[in-house]
């Protein structure tokens, strides 16, 4: 099984910044994509940044600019930086990746439990 957990969330102030990151563990072979969601309350949930194992980015507009993601050198993190923040980025972000696992044949989409960011004065 896999298991993708999400940290880093909090209270910061507008302006402020935040840096989240998603572990990916359990019987986990290779990743092939990951990325970052968030939902606030009422609301649908958004894809705001994504990332190839080849390295291709994707942003949403609203965070283009403002927000970072990246992997680290054993590509079963990825982290968010997210500067500049605005109050209208108040969501819980959520960890989601593709990948393939151990002894198996198919690469599969999973999720995390999310992270809460709280952007207010």
């Amino acid at each position: 099984q896999v298991q993708l957990v999400e940290s880093g969330g909090g209270l910061v102030q507008p302006g402020g910044s935040l840096r989240l990151t998603c572990t990916a563990s359990g019987s986990v072979d290779t990743i092939y994509i990951m990325a970052w969601y968030r939902q606030a309350p009422g609301k649908q949930r958004e894809l705001v940044a994504r990332l190839t194992s080849g390295g291709t980015t994707y942003y949403t507009d609203s965070v283009k600019g403002r927000f970072t993601i990246s992997r680290d050198n054993a590509n079963n993190t990825v982290n968010l930086q997210l500067n500049s923040l605005k109050p209208e980025d108040t969501a819980v972000y959520y960890c989601s990746a593709v990948l393939s696992t151990v002894g198996g044949a198919t690469a599969s989409n999973y999720w995390g439990k999310g992270t809460l960011v709280t952007v207010s004065s």
